[in-house]
């Protein structure tokens, strides 16, 4: 294991930003607080971290890498072909902390079960911000990819997800579009010059076949409203699921499902929590 310093730095390296709560619920969750808060300040002292006081909280701290700890995180083996996307100023802390910190959240929701039940799910299994090319030039960014190995009964099975947390602070019919987003990543097939464009796509050619050997499953968190309006925002994206032609073709091949942070938090992601967007009673986010 890394000394609890290396962990640290690797941490907010990945996860952009964390509290001093989240990293000791993520690194050390069976140690008593000072464990972690003393090497954070010894980082601070050193010019590789720093911080920026969270509004009413009673001066709750987020750590972010300084541009000195930025650097060098770059050269740490498991972080090697990363997106760097560092916060590296108390303004542009401030700026990304309620997106960024309901991101980690999420995360510790997953880190917590799979640490009760013995599976595999470390705290760099877990990279927000990722990227991929569409069709048209642009491209989709997912708010977090998870890697996650089911283990039990001598059998290994492992998983991938993309993770949208929406905070409702964008309008529901914007949320649900981004499943198109993701249907045109899954069929996007780059042609060849010269090859006629095919009306479906064939699968050999998927562009996400060069990062997954399996499509990710997708998995929207929401907070941020009532519980009446989260259940609308989560209607909205079956109904997408339904009516557009492609996203419906992506639900006959990749499982899909949402929840309310609050549910994940509270009972677990592998509890029957998840409400598949093609319909159906809840269940674990595993069996979607």
């Amino acid at each position: 294991m890394e000394p609890l310093p290396h962990q640290l730095l690797a941490a907010l390296a990945q996860h952009r930003m964390a509290t001093t709560h989240q990293l000791h619920a993520l690194l050390r969750p069976d140690a008593v607080r000072q464990t972690v808060s003393a090497p954070l300040n010894k980082l601070r002292r050193q010019g590789l971290v720093d911080y920026t006081v969270l509004p009413a909280s009673h001066r709750s701290r987020a750590w972010y890498l300084t541009d000195d700890g930025a650097r060098l995180t770059r050269d740490f083996p498991a972080l090697r072909g990363r997106p760097p996307y560092p916060i590296t100023s108390a303004t542009a802390a401030s700026l990304k902390t309620p997106h960024t910190l309901t991101v980690v959240r999420t995360h510790l929701a997953f880190a917590a079960d799979a640490r009760r039940r013995g599976d595999e799910h470390g705290y760099l299994d877990w990279t927000p911000e990722v990227s991929h090319p569409l069709s048209d030039g642009g491209k989709i960014i997912a708010d977090a990819l998870m890697h996650y190995t089911l283990t039990g009964d001598d059998q290994r099975r492992k998983l991938r997800a993309f993770v949208e947390v929406d905070r409702t602070t964008m309008s529901s019919e914007r949320l649900a579009a981004k499943l198109i987003e993701y249907a045109r990543l899954w069929s996007y097939e780059p042609q060849l010059a010269g090859r006629q464009r095919s009306r479906q796509p064939t699968g050999t050619g998927m562009v996400w076949l060069r990062w997954y050997p399996v499509f990710p499953r997708i998995l929207f968190v929401l907070t941020g409203a009532s519980p009446h309006v989260l259940h609308h925002r989560i209607s909205d994206l079956q109904a997408m699921t339904a009516q557009h032609p492609l996203v419906a073709a992506l639900a006959t091949e990749v499982p899909m499902g949402a929840v309310t942070l609050e549910h994940l938090e509270q009972r677990g992601p592998t509890d029957t929590v998840w409400t598949p967007l093609t319909g159906g009673e809840p269940r674990p986010w595993t069996e979607l």
